[in-house]
């Protein structure tokens, strides 16, 4: 490994800890909240935790320095996506360092920023900080933003109001002012099951289900040519896309049941509600009467689960100058992926994205970080810390 400052050494170290917990969204993150708050508590850090309704996962909430107002959330997610079906080199739950890179699970999306953290908790809790540094974990990121609302409330209940929210999602330590907002949808088609040879007496759930994705593609394509456009988002307009499928129980029998899962990925100043309107408007109107037709007991039902708010640009908020004065970076920058900030911004807090990693690496086979970016995160870290203890 290439030579790095103890302070980068101690991050890389604790980002091979933390890798090693099995943090996928559908496992439970509590051996690696219990960790979390087990270290904390050793440098004598009390910690919140705020569980799930079945208690098998957890954020946690913890204040480092004076409890007054304006001080500074670090705020990461703990769960990370699967790793089935992808082909890793190495083990996806060990750190493995090569030409100057380090891979595993997690490492830009988003352990690596959390590791910094935890591995300066000496110099955290050494500073004499005279505004506080409060630490907000959530669960369930990779899967809607569902753990951080109750973390956010905890937070704007029990603690003086932060001035900033730095949200440590992989930027490559740019400051981020935007995201998009998005909204996440399964739709459930019945149809009729019949031997194959007899389309005219059933109704194939898939290939209705293959209909409405058309249907889906094509307002997909209407939002790309008629807007809104934000040229700071790339792509710079909302999106929808289908990404999981399935149906069908036979290649020779109509398929009774079919569902899909789509998302929509919105500018900040677009509106979920519209696709989803014409989307339900198109089922009922044209597709649910000829099927049901063919076949009474046919259905289409979909679900949308509560949108996670995009960040909206607040140029010149507290937490864009104190970023942008710690790091030098003056841009004003977007980024399509929805992450928490959207969420505390709603909830009355300034905030932006600034982390180490490339998004470019996050959900891919062999995700890594570079070293330099560990080394850039943790410089980034430090500086804050000099500047809240003057």
């Amino acid at each position: 490994m290439a030579k790095v400052s103890a302070e980068t050494a101690r991050s890389i170290a604790m980002l091979e800890k933390l890798v090693s917990f099995d943090t996928v969204s559908r496992n439970s993150n509590l051996a690696f909240i219990d960790f979390v708050s087990g270290l904390l508590k050793q440098h004598g850090i009390e910690s919140r935790l705020v569980h799930n309704d079945d208690r098998t996962k957890a954020n946690l909430l913890a204040t480092i320095g004076p409890r007054i107002e304006g001080g500074v959330v670090l705020s990461g997610h703990t769960d990370v996506v699967p790793v089935d079906d992808q082909e890793w080199a190495t083990n996806p739950f060990d750190v493995v360092e090569k030409d100057g890179l380090l891979y595993g699970r997690g490492t830009a999306d988003m352990k690596s920023f959390l590791a910094i953290i935890l591995g300066a908790l000496d110099t955290l809790t050494s500073a004499p900080l005279k505004t506080p540094i409060h630490l907000a974990f959530s669960y369930d990121e990779e899967v809607g933003c569902l753990g951080a609302p109750s973390l956010i409330r905890l937070l704007n209940r029990e603690l003086p109001k932060p001035s900033a929210v730095i949200v440590g999602e992989p930027t490559d330590m740019k400051v981020v002012s935007a995201h998009k907002g998005i909204t996440g949808v399964r739709t459930v088609v019945t149809g009729h099951e019949t031997h194959s040879s007899q389309t005219h007496r059933g109704v194939s759930a898939v290939m209705v289900a293959a209909e409405l994705i058309g249907f889906l593609q094509s307002l997909s394509a209407e939002a790309a040519a008629k807007g809104p456009h934000d040229p700071l988002f790339e792509p710079e307009h909302s999106t929808i896309t289908v990404n999981i499928i399935e149906g069908g129980t036979a290649i020779n029998i109509m398929a009774r049941h079919c569902t899909f899962q789509w998302d929509i990925r919105v500018l900040p100043e677009d509106n979920p509600e519209r696709y989803l309107a014409r989307f339900r408007d198109y089922c009922d109107s044209v597709v649910l009467p000829r099927i049901r037709k063919q076949a009474p007991g046919c259905n289409i039902e979909t679900f949308a689960r509560a949108p996670t708010p995009p960040l909206r640009p607040e140029l010149g908020s507290e937490a864009e100058r104190l970023c942008r004065m710690l790091t030098g970076d003056n841009v004003t920058r977007a980024v399509p992926f929805a992450a928490e900030a959207g969420q505390f911004q709603e909830s009355g807090l300034s905030v932006v994205v600034c982390g180490p990693g490339s998004i470019s690496q996050a959900h891919q086979p062999n995700e890594f970080i570079s070293i330099a970016q560990v080394e850039a995160g943790t410089r980034f870290l430090h500086d804050l810390v000099r500047h809240l203890a003057r």
